[in-house]
């Protein structure tokens, strides 16, 4: 067991091994569990050679590789439950390795590879359950009698490059076999010497690249030039003069090699090439090399983006909604907070999400995406509280807010008697009593309490006082009819303003 690493192979191509850490992550269908896995689909991964799988999925019955620069098939002998192994767009030149192992196997791709040995294919004679086999796009398909010689060498065959072999077929193709084989090898034959000539070719070329590349690295400065002493220096008036050009030669030069580049890829793609193994070797190298260019240029465009503004000058809080999320914030005055709702995504992770709630503003932090709020009052960051919803993933905040006197005693009802202001000698209604009760209830210094509590107390208080004025005014009548005049006599309006 190892972790992913690259190869650097000689043609200077990085290449990806078949490690644990890869099969896991292509194995999430699985919840990541390997031993049991029964499908496994490692395509355009930049493969070289297969290993480790046959140790570690024993349990395959399909296993895709196509769009990858194997070479040769091993390490697959000891998937006995194999069925189905795609190998399409490889650099596999013969077939091997399948005979033993892969009983189970019923259908083999092997499309656009570079098979030119056509009697490898007589190993798959031992793959009885073999019914699928492509084969197209290999330099072999390209055989006179090609069809007629599979046809007859692997009798358990149904299909043949997606094309139902019929009974009258075989039997054709089995009466000229003789003949149809003589002819096969001496295709095969003239293949094989052809081949050996291209990969003579193909290294004697990769060297001179590489022979020229190691000239010019050792040969030219950093802006293209060539340089033949570079002990010698200019003189001081030459030296200021060529630093006052430097920034037009280092311009001119990097146009200047821009279009050498364009050229050279124009050039690169309109040149003939052979359909072999290195042919494709070199288009790769080409295409790694204009990817790493672009990144260099990339890089040297890219601008620093400048970081969001939070917070003015002057100090004040921004409104700032950098990942564009829906929200609503609402003042609940029944339980004195208000309550920000953000629309963050269903399925974020919390671990994402930062809460910062300061008493004037609210930021929340989305994947380092800053949305800030400020707030209408002022409110308790201490108190406050934060909560996923479980079922849209909303965000919601609650904020107590603070009082609205900050710093000054709240005005709520207390059981503290207060006279109603009236001319010596008048006597006061029960009117005028409930109005100076009412006065009470709203001047009345307590400390903050709940508005149900407050509410119920006010009104236990009020109705004590409206007793008590009523008590008060009935003993001021009997006062009064004490000293009540014989009949005839009249009343003072302040007599009569206390009567019931």
């Amino acid at each position: 067991m190892h972790l992913p690493s690259l190869d650097m192979c000689a043609d200077g191509l990085d290449f990806l091994d078949v490690t644990e850490d890869l099969i896991r992550r292509n194995a999430e269908h699985n919840d990541c569990i390997i031993f049991s896995l029964e499908e496994l689909s490692l395509h355009q991964q930049e493969i070289e050679r297969l290993e480790h799988i046959d140790k570690w999925c024993r349990d395959l019955k399909i296993l895709y590789l196509q769009n990858n620069l194997i070479g040769k098939i091993e390490n697959v002998s000891k998937l006995k439950k194999l069925e189905y192994l795609n190998l399409a767009l490889n650099n596999i030149e013969k077939i091997e390795n399948l005979e033993a192992g892969c009983e189970g196997l019923t259908k083999l791709d092997l499309t656009v590879n570079f098979i030119g040995e056509l009697s490898s294919v007589k190993t798959l004679q031992h793959n009885i359950h073999l019914k699928e086999l492509f084969l197209m796009g290999n330099p072999c398909a390209d055989f006179d009698g090609y069809r007629q010689f599979m046809v007859a060498t692997l009798q358990q065959l149904k299909w043949l490059d997606g094309k139902e072999i019929e009974r009258s077929e075989r039997i054709q193709a089995l009466q000229d076999f003789p003949a149809v084989e003589q002819q096969i090898r001496e295709q095969e034959k003239a293949y094989c010497l052809k081949r050996a000539k291209d990969k003579e070719e193909a290294q004697r070329k990769l060297q001179e690249e590489e022979n020229e590349g190691e000239r010019e690295g050792r040969h030219t400065g950093f802006d293209g030039r060539w340089y033949t002493d570079i002990s010698a220096t200019l003189p001081s008036s030459e030296e200021s003069k060529d630093d006052v050009q430097a920034p037009e030669i280092q311009e001119g030069g990097c146009k200047k090699k821009k279009l050498d580049n364009g050229e050279d890829d124009l050039e690169f793609w309109n040149k003939p090439s052979l359909y072999t193994p290195e042919s494709r070797l070199e288009t790769l190298r080409h295409m790694e090399k204009q990817r790493k260019d672009q990144e260099k240029l990339s890089e040297k465009k890219k601008k620093v983006k400048p970081p969001r503004v939070l917070i003015s000058e002057n100090g004040r809080a921004l409104n700032v909604n950098e990942p564009k999320l829906d929200f609503s914030l609402r003042d609940d005055e029944k339980r004195n907070q208000i309550v920000l709702d953000l629309a963050v995504y269903r399925y974020m992770d919390t671990s994402l999400i930062d809460v910062d709630v300061q008493p004037t503003y609210v930021r929340v932090m989305v994947k380092g995406k800053p949305f800030q709020l400020v707030l209408p009052a002022e409110v308790k960051p201490d108190s406050s509280s934060a909560k996923r919803a479980q079922t849209t993933g909303h965000l919601v905040v609650y904020m107590p807010k603070h009082c609205e006197c900050s710093g000054a005693p709240c005005w709520t009802a207390r059981n503290v008697s207060i006279i109603a202001e009236n001319s010596p000698g008048q006597h006061c209604s029960p009117t005028a009593c409930h109005r100076a009760s009412r006065r009470e209830v709203l001047l009345t210094p307590l400390t903050p309490e709940t508005p149900q509590e407050e509410g119920g107390r006010n009104n236990h208080r009020l109705s004590s006082n409206i007793k008590a004025s009523e008590k008060h005014s009935g003993q001021q009548q009997g006062a009064d009819e004490q000293k009540k005049p014989a009949n005839g006599e009249t009343r003072s309006r302040s007599q009569q303003a206390c009567l019931p």
